[in-house]
């Protein structure tokens, strides 16, 4: 791809990240690798709008609360038509975000159109050994992506990607409702025959625990994700 032709813009669905947004849109408006920020607020009710705003956002979105997947589909409509690689982000990552520049050299080099950031293991966990979501959601979206395309990732439910516009376009512009949205965007990028690579970073966000919260967190993780792999 022509350097001059390129326009890579970064998507970031955001709930209540007041205390998190600013962080992030700041690292990623620091990198000339990244010419667009498009954040959506998915129903805050903080001051996530107000500090993506002030942060430096290009475009700062607004909906009802409908989750990650419609976030992401609301924040590909207002730039398809200006980018043609785009980053998608959690809200979360702070200044780590800069680190979503190690995701564009595969696809700029032809080698893949689609590149998962692996992140490193989480310092509140490592003392234990134990990772945030225990293993259990990441085994069955391995499982899930495996039966249906043959393929399998050491972190398939990483947010962190870089992906062509071309592979946004073969699913058809949406993104799976719930958390099924990076499971359901990995199958139908291989299915479609596209490329997917993961990059090692060193991205930080928030981590679930063992909180009853957490728990049930994971739980609807679980559910979502089974019904994203019965249902493509």
């Amino acid at each position: 791809m022509n350097e001059k032709d390129l326009h890579v813009c970064a998507l970031i669905p955001a709930y209540n990240e007041e205390q998190r947004i600013a962080k992030t849109v700041a690292a990623l408006r620091s990198r000339r690798e990244i010419h667009t920020i498009i954040v959506v607020d998915d129903g805050s009710s903080d001051g996530t709008v107000q500090a993506a705003e002030a942060a430096g956002a290009d475009v700062v979105l607004k909906q009802k609360n409908q989750g990650k997947g419609a976030a992401l589909t609301a924040a590909y409509a207002a730039a398809k038509e200006i980018g043609n690689i785009f980053l998608l982000l959690d809200a979360d990552l702070g200044a780590s975000a800069t680190e979503s520049v190690k995701l564009l050299p595969p696809l700029l080099r032809g080698d893949a159109d689609m590149a998962i950031g692996l992140l490193p293991p989480d310092p509140a966990f490592a003392a234990t050994g134990q990772s945030g979501g225990r293993g259990f959601v990441v085994r069955l979206a391995n499982w899930g992506i495996h039966q249906r395309t043959g393929q399998t990732f050491r972190q398939p439910l990483s947010g962190q990607r870089a992906v062509r516009r071309e592979v946004l376009e073969a699913v058809h512009g949406k993104f799976a409702n719930g958390f099924g949205v990076e499971v359901a965007l990995t199958i139908g990028a291989i299915k479609a025959g596209f490329r997917v690579v993961e990059v090692e970073t060193a991205f930080r966000h928030h981590v679930t625990g063992g909180e009853w919260s957490d728990i049930v967190h994971r739980g609807k993780q679980f559910r979502d994700v089974a019904k994203t792999i019965a249902e493509s």
